[in-house]
């Protein structure tokens, strides 16, 4: 839901800058999108995601703060499974809001920020 007043609130004056779609199950984005190349965040990655060349085309996946991704989407057979570098033994990950930038930073700097006004 984006009527809530917090996620407004973190959206400020770029909600008219988003085209939102919504789906009835992740499956449905797999099929809806199935030209695109889907990355998996996890901490149970063996690749850095800077190990990948993404494109236009590419979708990043999350899971909840306070689980991760859930196992059947983990482990369904896709390879793409990345990770944020980490120091051993740290009891908890990094938050997800600073999760998501470290990667959409590196996406975006690949294919060269083509949302950026010089």
């Amino acid at each position: 839901k984006i009527d809530n007043k917090h996620l407004k609130r973190a959206g400020l004056d770029y909600w008219n800058l988003l085209e939102i779609c919504y789906y009835d199950s992740f499956d449905q984005v797999l099929e809806e999108n199935s030209n695109g190349t889907f990355y998996y965040a996890t901490t149970k990655a063996e690749k850095l995601y800077v190990d990948h060349k993404y494109e236009e085309n590419s979708f990043f996946v999350f899971g909840k703060e306070t689980k991760g991704l859930s196992e059947d989407i983990i482990f369904n057979g896709d390879t793409n499974l990345i990770k944020i570098p980490m120091k051993k033994n740290l009891t908890r990950s990094l938050n997800l809001a600073n999760s998501v930038n470290i990667i959409l930073f590196e996406a975006f700097r690949q294919i060269e920020f083509p949302y950026y006004k010089r």
